[in-house]
């Protein structure tokens, strides 16, 4: 299930964020604090730029993750897809593939979008997998594109657009 996003969720927010195998997969890796979220939400959330909700179990309604779009841009009707599950035991249930195909769905048929894109950090293999399985085609690489701790990585870029075919 999925529900909007409030400042409530900032303590699980944070949590996520600063979980470590949340961490590895995401290319921005500060440490994530509460005026982080809250900003965001303010400067971002509200403002109709990201349109972010809350991941719930479907039985127990336990948040477990975030998905969002991001720099939404009305006038080229497009926008960046990120998700996250930062429940360590939600991981290998299917839910992110299951989430990323419905909110694919819903920015094409509610939110009138033409094109999603996507980051993701070469070697998430996982990921890569069910973006490609809900229908994302690979646009290309930037080698070393940023420096993760001590390690340059590259990253590959995805987008899937409302006229391609998909599950």
């Amino acid at each position: 299930m999925l529900r909007p996003i409030t400042l409530d969720d900032t303590d699980l927010i944070v949590k996520w964020r600063n979980n470590p195998s949340v961490v590895q997969n995401f290319i921005f890796r500060e440490k994530f604090t509460r005026q982080m979220h809250e900003n965001w939400i303010h400067n971002k959330v509200e403002t109709g730029q990201v349109i972010q909700y809350i991941v719930e179990e479907k039985k127990t309604e336990r948040p477990i993750g975030s998905v969002y779009f991001r720099d939404v841009n009305e006038l080229y009707n497009s926008a960046e897809f990120g998700i996250f599950i930062g429940e360590d035991d939600a991981r290998g249930k299917g839910y992110g593939k299951e989430i990323t195909s419905l909110f694919v769905r819903f920015g094409f048929e509610t939110l009138g979008l033409h094109r999603i894109q996507l980051r993701l950090v070469k070697g998430n293999a996982a990921a890569a997998r069910t973006y490609t399985s809900v229908g994302f085609q690979k646009e290309g690489e930037f080698r070393d594109m940023v420096k993760l701790g001590d390690e340059y990585r590259t990253v590959l870029f995805m987008s899937i657009l409302d006229t391609d075919s998909r599950d």
